[in-house]
This record gives C-alpha cells, sequence and structure tokens, in this order.
C-alpha cells in the first residue's frame, strides 16, 4: 500500500460547504476570488481569513507619516499592520506582535506577499503585554485590536466557540499554560461563578457554576467545547421554550468568552500593556485600541482617563463604534468600541 498517495479532498454534500475542514476554496483567496467574493457579500467572514476592524477610523486617527516607527500589539490576520504598511510606503519601519505560533508564520507569509519584506516590519511572537522587550526606546504610535481572530473561532481544533465541536482549550498559544478543559478541573463552584460574573457579567452564573460542578462530581467529561454546551444547556433547562434558544446560545457566548480571558489571563495582560504604554510613546505619540467586550473597554477607558489626569495624555477620545455599512458587511463588528489617546 502507497502511504505517499496523496488524500483525496473531502466531498460535501449541497452547493457550499458547511464544515471548517470541508472550506478548502475559501482558505484559498487567491485563487477562489468569486467563493471569497460570494461569502462576504452575505456577511460572512470566510473561513481562515479575518475581516480588520475600523480600519479607515483607526488610519485618520493616526495620520501616519513617513519614516515613522510603529507597533502593532495584535497581529493576526495582519490587516490593520497591511493598511500600515501602504501608508508608510516603504519608509520608517512596523513592529507587531502575536502570541499565537500557528497563525503567525501565516501572517509573514501574507506580508510578504503583498509586496513588504522584512526591512518593512519585524514580527515578534510574544503576549502583548512584553512588548517593552522590543529593542525600540519609543513609538510613533501603538494600536491594539483586542478582539479573537476569526482564523482562531472558526477552527474547531482550537476550542474557541461552542458551534463547533472540539477540544475545550481556548489557549492564543497552545504550547503555554493549561486548556480550559483543565481549568475547569481545577476551580471550585465559586470560583466558576465569580469567574464568570467578573469576565462576561453572565447573568446565569449560579447555574451554569452549579451545573458544571455537578458534572465534575459525577465524573462527567468537560474535554470538549460539546460537552461544556450541553452543561450550559441543561443549566438553563428551567427557562421557559420561547427565551430558552436565545438565552442558550448567549450564555454559551459568554461563558466560552469568560473561560478564554481566564486561560489567556487576559485582563492581567491588558492591564500591563496598558500602563507600559505611556513610556513607550514619543511626545505626541498615538494610541489606538479596540475592544469588544465592557470589561476590557472599561480597563482601556480607565487607564486612558487617569493617564489624562496625570497630564501624561492631553487627547483622549471614544469610544467611536463601527458605522452601519460596516456593521451589515462585517457582523463580527457590531461590539467593537475605539478608544484613542494622544501623549503630552
Amino acid at each position: 500500500m502507497d502511504n505517499n498517495k496523496p488524500k483525496r479532498r473531502i466531498r460535501y454534500s449541497g452547493k457550499y460547504p458547511k464544515k471548517f475542514e470541508e472550506k478548502y476554496k475559501e482558505k484559498q483567496p487567491d485563487k477562489y476570488q468569486d467563493i471569497i467574493e460570494h461569502v462576504m457579500s452575505k456577511g460572512n467572514t470566510p473561513a481562515g481569513m479575518h475581516r480588520s476592524i475600523m480600519v479607515d477610523e483607526i488610519l485618520e486617527f493616526l495620520d501616519i507619516k513617513p519614516n515613522q516607527i510603529g507597533l502593532d500589539a495584535t497581529l493576526g490576520f495582519g490587516g490593520h499592520s497591511k493598511a500600515i504598511l501602504e501608508k508608510l510606503n516603504y519608509t520608517g519601519h512596523l513592529h507587531a506582535i502575536d502570541v499565537d505560533p500557528i497563525e503567525l508564520p501565516k501572517t509573514y507569509e501574507r506580508l510578504i506577499n503583498a509586496g513588504f519584506t522584512d526591512h518593512e516590519f519585524t514580527l515578534h511572537q510574544m503576549n502583548f503585554s512584553n512588548f517593552d522587550q522590543i529593542p525600540v526606546k519609543e513609538f510613533d504610535f501603538i494600536i491594539a485590536d483586542l478582539g479573537v481572530s476569526s482564523m482562531q473561532i472558526d477552527d474547531p481544533k482550537r476550542g474557541f466557540t461552542y458551534k463547533s465541536d472540539g477540544p475545550l482549550d481556548l489557549r492564543m498559544n497552545p504550547n503555554i499554560g493549561v486548556s480550559a478543559s483543565i481549568r475547569l478541573k481545577e476551580l471550585s463552584q465559586a470560583e466558576i461563578e465569580g469567574m464568570l460574573v467578573e469576565n462576561a457579567d453572565e447573568i446565569y452564573a449560579k447555574e451554569i457554576a452549579l451545573e458544571i460542578t455537578k458534572a465534575k462530581a459525577n465524573g462527567e467529561s468537560i474535554e470538549t467545547t460539546k460537552d461544556l454546551y450541553l452543561i450550559i444547556k441543561k443549566a438553563l433547562n428551567h427557562l421557559s421554550k420561547q427565551t430558552q434558544d436565545e438565552a442558550i446560545k448567549k450564555a454559551s457566548q459568554r461563558t466560552f468568552q469568560a473561560l478564554r480571558i481566564d486561560v489567556n489571563h487576559e485582563y492581567e495582560a491588558l492591564y500591563e500593556f496598558l500602563e507600559k504604554i505611556p513610556n513607550a510613546l514619543k511626545k505626541d505619540g498615538k494610541v489606538a485600541i479596540l475592544s469588544f467586550h465592557s470589561g476590557e473597554d472599561r480597563l482601556v477607558k480607565k487607564a486612558f482617563q487617569f493617564y489624562q489626569r496625570q497630564g501624561i495624555y492631553r487627547f483622549v477620545s471614544g469610544p467611536d463604534l463601527p458605522t452601519y455599512d460596516e456593521i451589515h458587511t462585517n457582523p463580527r463588528a457590531r461590539s467593537a468600541k475605539l478608544r484613542c489617546a494622544i501623549k503630552s
């Protein structure tokens, strides 16, 4: 038997594939542009891609000049970085960070294929809270998009969503720390409830924490995204049939968000990042941060206001929201909030 024989492509029923693994055309935008346009015309994000949010608003605020040195603290798919590099027009330099070892090399290739070189940009694999380790004294501008990239959400192997069954992992860097399934085993009922409230304002935190604790006590498996989803569903079975489906959907989104924040220590990292920004900006340097839920936005708002009161920031704005047109064409933009500041 020939083990080197290439595997046949996965077949799917219907005109368009539904599973992530089957969407091979979506993952090849250069080859299947018509498919990409079809998916985006329906307000969806093609598999393996990410659509950067509020790019025009960020570029307008930054007002990038030739030879500036910038930092994209959350590289992701590279949409913001590509737009910044185009504005720099082969002058200056952009440093960009991503903690994800799976997506970082892909984005590097994407930027190289767009015509940029190591002379124009440098990528760093690290947590953005450690950006002061980059050998740059001061930046002209810093941006951060705190949202999870669509590439991570859509891939069932990463375990970021309840919509597809996969390992309950949720780590941005799967080589560091513990997975969400292990983390749930470590937490008490009170700790789970507190995590759900603090990280996601979960209104059914008590019921969900109780059901998770019961499942653990009964030796039930909570190893996959489906396992956790079914527990959330069970916790909310007391709700009326009219409201149950929507409540389960929202509670699942918030529970996965809360776990992701906990597993990746996102609030701690964001706090440290915000604390380091003033010392890393030149005089009149600019910072723009996109957040996607209330916990993040509160931290950014408080930090900007604090440094404004201290006289360190001379200008603070926001929250600015995406336009109706952007939300219509990219529904994942709907919860975005943009806050900006300029150093004195």
